[in-house]
């Protein structure tokens, strides 16, 4: 058991039950400062070619969401001014679903990319993205990467200081689960892999 008698599991253990928790699935509380301090320690230890340390992350609780929220609807009017009011409520309220977010984002070091290319770097950012979610499923949190137009727009971009080859590489919504999670079927790896 750690300090706050919650017990704790092994590596291999939280790997293979790690699973993606919807935002529909979690509520309050949120983690505490020090929980996210842990999950962004954990982040930066993520494999990185050439420790570019491309990753940059925005952490958004309260009154940031509701402002993601107001820059997801000025996107959805640049990409279609004649959006409907449903649509517009739902981008409005998307950052709302759960009491934690952290943006990851990639930050492509140009003059690098000869040695270590853009996709790379993005890799890492994803590998720390992975590594968020193994902390927050070890300390008791549901979490689950999403991305779709948001994070290719170049309104939500531009919002995070992103420009040219810079990626929002995925949002993580982290909270406490509010109920059952359903378990996945986990495909057998053979299916997935040869012998040279």
């Amino acid at each position: 058991m750690d300090g706050s008698g919650k017990q704790q599991q092994s590596l291999r253990d939280g790997l293979l039950n790690r699973q993606s928790v919807p935002p529909r699935l979690v509520d309050g509380p949120a983690p505490s400062q020090a929980e996210i301090d842990d999950m962004l320690a954990a982040a930066v230890c993520a494999p990185d070619h050439g420790a570019i340390r491309p990753w940059r992350f925005h952490v958004l609780q309260g009154e940031a969401l509701v402002r993601l929220g107001d820059i997801f609807v000025e996107a959805l009017k640049k990409r279609d001014p004649d959006a409907p009011r449903e649509t517009i409520e739902k981008e409005q309220s998307r950052p709302l679903r759960a009491p934690l977010i952290i943006a990851a984002c990639a930050k492509i070091d140009l003059s690098r990319v000869e040695k270590i290319p853009a996709v790379e770097q993005v890799v890492a950012v994803a590998s720390a993205c992975q590594n968020i979610l193994l902390a927050a499923h070890d300390k008791g949190y549901g979490a689950m990467v999403l991305t779709g137009v948001n994070a290719r727009d170049p309104h939500v971009n531009a919002a995070f200081g992103l420009e040219g080859p810079d990626e929002l590489v995925g949002f993580i919504y982290i909270g406490t689960p509010s109920g059952p999670t359903f378990e996945k079927e986990r495909p057998d790896p053979a299916d997935f892999t040869t012998i040279w």
